[in-house]
């Protein structure tokens, strides 16, 4: 794809582990890191095919999944003698970074509770916040590696007899930036999955997944999940509207 999407603030190599972690439901003291290092080169994988910018910091730490799924993988004897020379689990570190991590990130989500708290006992309603209707149901904004995987599992789904078609269309991010905010003049919200109902190839699921990443980079719409982990919701920006 020649269309390229550079987002501003792009979610780290830690922010992945630590969603994979927690998708996974797993123990952050006993990470089966195999398992996590196979997921986590997945989404890289996913990233690479729609020619997201990926920082070195990425590729460094699947060298680093890679070294440590390497000293655990050793023979029993052989990583016995290991553990007894280094004294310590080849994990232990990155554990360290993780929960160092994961606790400023709670900081912060913290401070910015109590600062939308702040927010809200003024009666003027600041330029991010999108005030519930009666009966609306409660949403929270969507990650990127939600949408990753997401996107993942529509590109796993279609068959791939379709992605093989031999198609003389053109599929462009700009024609699908169009479609998608089309949808959302006829309905107020459109699930992810209903985005590649008529997909015709694999060129065409790319463009329409960077049309949306390149949608919510300009604000005009917004991704939210009722549920962790759950569907998602694409809706226009009230606030982008009121401009």
């Amino acid at each position: 794809m020649a269309y390229k999407v550079q987002l501003p603030v792009f979610e780290g190599p830690l922010d992945l582990l630590l969603y994979l972690i927690k998708k996974e439901e797993i123990n952050i003291y006993d990470i089966p890191i195999a398992r996590i290092a196979n997921q986590y080169l997945e989404h890289m994988e996913v990233m690479k095919l729609l020619d997201l910018e990926i920082a070195g910091e990425f590729i460094l730490m699947a060298a680093t999944l890679m070294h440590i799924k390497s000293k655990m993988l050793l023979p029993l004897e052989d990583k016995e003698e290991a553990l007894l020379e280094e004294q310590i689990d080849p994990r232990e570190e990155l554990v360290k970074k993780l929960l160092e991590y994961r606790k400023f990130k709670e900081a912060a989500s913290e401070l910015n509770q109590m600062r939308l708290k702040q927010r809200d006992s003024f009666t003027r309603l600041g330029r991010d916040q999108v005030p519930l209707r009666e009966n609306e149901e409660s949403y929270f904004e969507a990650s990127l590696f939600d949408l990753i995987t997401a996107f993942s599992r529509v590109l796993k789904e279609v068959p791939k007899g379709v992605f093989h078609q031999v198609t003389r269309d053109e599929f462009t991010v700009s024609d699908k930036i169009h479609q998608i905010l089309h949808m959302l003049v006829q309905k107020s919200a459109v699930y992810f999955s209903e985005l590649f109902k008529n997909a015709k190839n694999r060129g065409e699921v790319i463009a329409i997944f960077l049309a949306l990443l390149e949608l919510v980079k300009l604000k005009e719409v917004v991704v939210k999940q009722k549920v962790t982990f759950g569907g998602i919701k694409l809706m226009r920006n009230p606030e982008w509207q009121k401009r």
